[in-house]
């Protein structure tokens, strides 16, 4: 079969994707101060890693975002995209391992590996089969993808199952998988909006819209560094009280930002989950031009 040559739009368009997914892990990691999260100023309450970790592993994953835009632009068959689900998830595992020879074993993007993955490969779809949709493509791709992935999760001993998966056994928490199978609803109805509304520099407008993810959604991150679903309400109050002071544009609301983000280190808690979330609406943000 001879392979036809590449219009340089259809180059074009394949590299700002693949581009807008790398510096959407550049931006995330770049905003601060992010409670329970690596940025330039502070690892939080993350030891063993910092914001160079974070560079590195970015950067490494390049390779992924390349394989997954060319999976996309090539796959055809509109009626089984659960089928292009598949194929990109050996591709996602293939980048954990990248991810870690580029970071010593530390785990930096393994969530945003999974939710970017699959983001960008929609979009690539969308860009190559003349769709506006991109989230109804990711609902097209993942139908079903909590019931396969947590069918025999019972079956499991307890010291066998993934974090996610206690987390799903002991309080019904679909996590991730819930929020992708249902086309990234946080991103959609909470975190773009919030972002296409803001005011301020772009770090201010990013931090917002991080602190408004934290409030609209389950981090499962945080979750399993307390132990407990009751840090959710708890983590909901401390955002409305950041927002009732005045966000990120205000003295007081940085104030009690810097405040929040003691509070996380002394405690030990993370907000993994959201900044994955953020991740996404970065780089929907930069697809759709709105940043």
């Amino acid at each position: 079969m001879i392979k036809r040559p590449q219009s340089q739009e259809m180059k074009a368009k394949k590299t700002k994707i693949v581009t807008n997914a790398v510096r959407a892990l550049l931006y995330e990691v770049s905003v601060q101060p992010k409670p329970g999260l690596v940025d330039p100023v502070s690892s939080g309450p993350h030891p063993d890693m910092d914001v160079f970790t974070f560079l590195d592993s970015s950067v490494s994953l390049t390779a992924y975002f390349k394989a997954c835009v060319q999976t996309a632009w090539s796959f055809n068959d509109e009626a089984t995209l659960p089928t292009l689900f598949e194929q990109i998830r050996p591709l996602g595992i293939q980048a954990e391992a990248t991810m870690f020879d580029a970071t010593s074993g530390i785990n930096t993007h393994k969530g945003a590996v999974f939710s970017l993955g699959i983001v960008v490969t929609a979009t690539a779809y969308a860009e190559s089969h003349d769709r506006q949709d991109v989230f109804k493509i990711v609902k097209e791709m993942l139908v079903g993808l909590v019931e396969r992935d947590f069918s025999k999760v019972t079956e499991k001993a307890e010291n066998e199952m993934t974090a996610g998966e206690r987390e799903y056994v002991h309080f019904g928490i679909t996590g991730i998988r819930g929020e992708a199978e249902h086309g990234y609803p946080t991103v959609t109805q909470v975190a773009l909006p919030q972002l296409s509304t803001a005011r301020g520099t772009l770090n201010e407008r990013l931090l917002d819209t991080l602190m408004a993810i934290v409030g609209h959604s389950v981090d499962t991150n945080l979750v399993k560094r307390a132990g407990s679903i009751d840090i959710i309400p708890w983590a909901n109050d401390q955002v409305s009280r950041y927002f009732l002071a005045g966000g990120s544009r205000t003295e007081a609301g940085m104030a009690y930002l810097k405040q929040l983000n003691q509070v996380f280190l002394e405690k030990n808690l993370s907000l993994g989950g959201s900044a994955d979330l953020l991740i996404v609406t970065i780089f929907v943000a930069l697809s759709q031009g709105i940043i």
